[in-house]
Parts: C-alpha cells; structure tokens; sequence
C-alpha cells in the first residue's frame, strides 16, 4: 500500500485544515450559524462536502494509474501523484486563505465573481489594500509559508518513491479505493450526485456557502459557466412557448400589438406624452447609493441633495435593484433585461451585439448616444457591450484631460458631470438631433477615494464608505444646480438611479432590504410625484422614453408606469441561485432545487416573515414563467428588435 500513501496524505492533511478552517469561520460568523444550524451538524457536513472536491483530484490520479503500468511507470506515477496532490493542497490552502476578506466584501465564499475580477489587477488590488489590507497581508504571508511548508514536504515524500514495481495486492486494493472515493464524490444515492445546492439546508445564503469549502465553491461556478445561456430554466418545467405566453398575459403587456412573430415579446409602445420634439435622455447611474443611504427611504441621513432633488420629479418610494452588481444594474436600466443565475448579458458571448438597449432604440429614432465613466471602460465588458449595441461614442478616464482628482476608479464624479454637463451644452448647438447619454459614477466604490476639502465628513478617517456616499451625493447636487441654470434643462429628461445597494449581507434567502435603491426622474416639463407602489429597474426604461415623447418597437418587458394603467406593483430579483419576486408586499423565492417559499415583506420591517400560506398552481406557474423567460430569451436570440 506504499503506492497510495500520497493520496492518503493528501486526504488526511486536507481534511484536517479544511476542517480547522471551518472551524475559523464558526468562530467569526458564529451568530450567523447558531441561529440555523448546530456546531456538530455544521462540521459533519463540511466533511461531507469535503470528500467530494478531494475525490475528484483523488479521481484523476487514481485513474491514471493504469496507463502508467502499462509502460511500468509505477514509480513515475508516485512521484507524479506526490506533486498533483501538493499542487492541489496549496490550492485548497489558498483559496481558505483568500476567504475571510472576499466573504468581507460579498458575504459568501469566492464564486465566479473571484475569477472574473482576476482580469482587473489594478481595480482588485487597490480595492484589497485600501479596504481588506490586514486580510491581504496575512493570506499572502500565510500562502507564502504554506508554499515553503509544501515545498519541504514534497521533497521528503519524493525521496521515499519504492524501488520495486506495484505488488499486486495494491492492485487488488487499487478498485477497493477507486471505488470508495466514487462514492465519497457521489455523496448519496439518489438519482443525482450531490452538489452545493444539495448542501443549501439554511435559510442563510453565508452559512450555506460555509458547509462547503472555497475550492468547491470556485470549481462549481466555473463548471456552470457552460450551462450560463439556460441557467434559469431550472425554476420552470413549462416549454420555451408556454413561458413566453405566460409572460406575455401580463395585463401590461397583453394589451400591446405584439409585430414581430420571430421575436415574441417584441410589440409597439406608443409614448404617453406627445411631444413636437422628443427630448434629450440623460441616465445617472450612481454605484452603489441604495436605499441604506437615503433617509427618506428608511435609510441614514447621507443624501441631502437627492433629498433636495426628489422634490423636483417622480420619487419612486418602493424601487428593487435586480441584482447586487453593477453589471446587473446596467442589464436592467440601461436592456430593461430581467435578472437571471448566470453572469449579466454585459459579459455574455451572445449579448455583445443585436441585444437590445436603450441607446440602440434612440440611435435609430436619430440621436446621439453616448457612455460617460470616470474608469476605464473595459472593466466588467462595458465598452464592448455598449458599442455593439448603440453607443456611438463612449468617455472613459483616458478622454479627461486635467482632471480635478483621480483615485483607483478613475476621475471623480464631479469630473464626470463636468463632462456630461459640457456634452449637453453642445448637444444644445444642435437642436436637429437629440441626445442620449448614460453617466455611470464610480466614486462611492472601495477604496472610497474623493477629492479632499469637498464635504464636511461623517465621520474619521476621510476614507469610509459613508463619506464616499456624502461625497457622491454632493456631486450630484452640484451638476443638477448647474443643470437646472442651463438651456438644455427645458429639454432634458433625467433618470437618476442606483445601480445596487452596497455590500448585500443577511440570512436570508433573499435579503429584500437590500435591493431597496432610490429612483428619480426629473427635468423638462415633469412634474413632482411620489411613485408608491413597488416598482422594478426594468419599469425604467420603457417609462423614461415613453415621457421623452418616444414611440417605438420594444422587447421589454417591463411596465410603462407612464401610461397611465394600474401599476404592477412588482419588483424580482436575483441574489445568487435564488429568485425572488416581491408582489403586494410578500415575497416568493425559487431555489434550484424546485422549492417555492413565501415571506411576508415591508420596507418598515427590513426583514422577512414566514407565511404558511400555499401559492396556487397559477400563481407558482406565472413567478417561475417570470424567473425562467430572460435565458429564453438570451438563449434564442429574443431580445432584439430587428431593423425594418
């Protein structure tokens, strides 16, 4: 048996650190844990999850071993074996060593966002040094360490290869073993292996993601990525057509004169205010200004200017995010698309042109469209996707010639606006052809950089995610002061909008709360309104140019609240593999193992209760439509409006 004892060693040491690991994360997030499960339930299955991503790298090794003894390269196969194991061993150790800071910034273990980011070294790191520097400093000491320690190991174990070939009583024991591990990577023995939803037992998203280990949980993410274009087909066991039906009877939506048979959501939205000339768009997205900071929606006393603002237009009181990333908000302001699992259709391979956008509709109704960010706009896929679908000319950080003041995110918000503010005075030369544009801030992002003795601040040291929100707030008062002074005020319709809340935490499936944004249109001949029912980011679009006096051919599916009809009173939202969908002040989440649960939810509570209470078959039917039909739509091709 000298011939397995890599893989025993492997087993052993992996087991024992993973389980020491966990037993780190029980003590930081204990509240966390004891309110859903036990300490001995909570370790026994860590273990179980455990065995499963060991088996799979057991597996590897274990089924090369005949090939090896084909040639009679028995030995080479145990030293090969010795250094498979140390490689995976040092990766175990530092994805455990990299968890406490991103669980810091996302509230669960690394997922796909962990590998993504890997494509912004500057933006990542600066985030890490300026916001997680202790976690920083002692993952990559304690790497470094494990890296000696792995090294010295290795070559004690490669001085201990056997002289002889393998007996056969180890290849008697070789399927004995094989076959243990199977079963360890199988993990029941029902129909289907297990996988990390078969360990989400909680009501706690952190806490599920704990049962597992960070390399699974990396591993997995990536396995989905192939399975991306239908990911949100596992809430709904309707055909492709009984989705699109479903959705379609939406009261908002069945009575529009549907005009494309190739592309069934297609249909006609005539504008609700008719006007001789349509007027200028203007979208301000603000990152990361959810609710939490807005004191008239329940939250702190950080946004005095758009508290100032609201006064001036539509309010919308009960607005829901989508999603808790920026390319989320992007997908639902900016596409009108609805969430899903997989990565937003920023990014997706699919979407990077004929997918509808905002600035798609307006470039063919004759205007000038136009993407303004204080970065680099490469970062998250933006620029691609925007010049693939309807942005004629996009401003990033390297278009600002003396800028005011540039952090790890770029120019700041006030050189932004400053842009924006000059674009729309000489969009004002031109009165033949109107103008759209989409200001994405960037200043109220980690590490909260802002240009000094700009605001009074909230609190010490200057560098704190409640200063960077006053400091972006203050950004935004300063242009609309500017704006509200120009000619172009009289023809511009604004959007301000949150893109996301900030960091999303909570035990719950679906930490409503948190997907709490402010939305506000003003400008032109809008008159002030508090919009109170609940309200989506995909209701934006189609409300924002059906009050710019735009008519047109629209795939979206969300409601003008414009028009005039009985708001829908609805708002979904993905966080993570659960969708949610907020109606009459109770919400229903889907999980991918095809349960439904219900909660009753005001934003007085900020938190969810349970209802007993069954969902009817029609009304589970019309959620899981609503939840499935964005990956029909990408997956096909959909959403597009095709030229005439």
């Amino acid at each position: 048996m000298k011939f397995f004892r890599p893989l025993f060693l492997f087993y052993s040491t992996s087991l024992i650190g993973l389980g020491l690991f966990r037993i780190l994360y029980f003590i930081l997030y204990n509240d966390r844990v004891q309110a859903v499960t036990s300490l001995p339930v909570y370790l026994i299955t860590g273990i179980r999850a455990d065995f499963i991503v060991l088996g799979y790298f057991a597996l590897i090794a274990l089924m090369t071993l005949p090939a090896f003894a084909l040639f009679k390269a028995e030995r080479t196969w145990y030293k090969a074996s010795i250094l498979w194991f140390s490689l995976i061993g040092l990766l175990i150790l530092f994805m455990e060593f990299a968890t406490p800071a991103f669980i810091a910034q996302y509230d669960t273990r690394p997922n796909r966002l962990f590998f993504e980011y890997l494509a912004y070294p500057q933006e990542v790191f600066a985030t890490l040094w300026n916001g997680f520097r202790g976690w920083l400093i002692a993952s990559v000491g304690a790497t470094g360490v494990a890296v000696i320690g792995i090294r010295q190991h290795t070559k004690r174990q490669l001085r201990k290869v056997p002289n002889q070939r393998m007996p056969w009583q180890t290849w008697v024991a070789w399927p004995l073993i094989l076959f243990m591990v199977f079963v360890g990577v199988r993990s029941t023995v029902s129909h289907r292996p297990a996988n990390p939803a078969y360990f989400a037992t909680t009501a706690d998203p952190l806490v599920n993601s704990l049962l597992i280990n960070s390399t699974y949980s990396l591993l997995y993410a990536v396995y989905n990525l192939k399975h991306e274009s239908k990911a949100n087909l596992v809430y709904s066991n309707q055909t492709e057509q009984e989705i699109i039906r479903t959705v379609l009877n939406e009261p908002h939506l069945a009575q529009q004169q549907f005009t494309q048979p190739n592309y069934p959501t297609v249909h006609v939205q005539p504008a609700s205010v008719q006007r001789e000339k349509p007027l200028n768009v203007v979208i301000i997205l603000e990152e990361s200004l959810g609710a939490t900071f807005v004191e008239s929606l329940g939250g702190l006393p950080l946004t005095p200017n758009l508290e100032r603002l609201k006064q001036h237009g539509w309010w919308f009181e009960q607005l829901y995010a989508t999603g808790v990333r920026s390319v989320r908000g992007i997908e639902a302001v900016v596409a009108g698309f609805p969430p899903t699992r997989a990565r937003s259709t920023v990014k997706l391979s699919n979407s990077q042109r004929d997918f509808f956008t905002i600035a798609e509709f307006l470039q063919r109704k004759n205007y000038a469209t136009e993407f303004l960010y204080g970065g680099e706009a490469h970062f998250d896929n933006m620029a691609t996707f925007f010049a693939g679908n309807g942005f004629a000319s996009i401003i990033d950080q390297r278009h600002y010639e003396n800028p005011k003041f540039v952090g790890s995110w770029g120019v700041s918000d006030e050189d932004v606006f400053g842009r924006l503010h000059e674009r729309l005075q000489a969009a004002q030369q031109n009165p033949q052809q109107p103008y759209f544009a989409l200001a994405f801030s960037s200043s109220n992002h980690e590490p909260f950089e802002f240009p000094d003795n700009t605001i009074e601040l909230a609190e010490q040291p200057k560098q704190t995610l409640s200063n960077a929100v006053k400091y972006a707030d203050y950004a935004l008062g300063k242009f609309f002061d500017k704006a509200m002074a120009s000619d172009y005020w009289q023809n511009t319709l604004f959007l301000v909008v949150a893109d996301h809340d900030t960091r999303v935490y909570g035990n719950e499936l679906v930490p409503v709360n948190k997907f709490h944004i402010p939305g506000l249109i003003l400008g032109a001949d809008i008159e002030p309104k508090r919009v109170q029912a609940i309200a989506s980011q995909i209701d934006l679009l189609p409300t924002l140019v059906s009050l710019a006096g735009v008519s047109g051919e629209l795939p979206t599916l969300g409601q003008d609240l414009s028009a005039g009809m009985a708001p829908a009173n609805r708002a979904m939202m993905q966080f993570g593999d659960n969708f949610g969908w907020l109606e009459d002040r109770k919400l229903t989440v889907l999980t991918v193992d095809g349960k439904a649960m219900r909660y009753s939810y005001a934003p007085s509570q900020q938190h969810l209760t349970p209802l007993n209470e069954p969902l009817s078959d029609a009304e589970l039917t019309r959620i899981r439509a609503h939840a499935a039909i964005p990956s029909v739509l990408y997956q096909q091709r959909l959403y597009h409006v095709p030229q005439p």
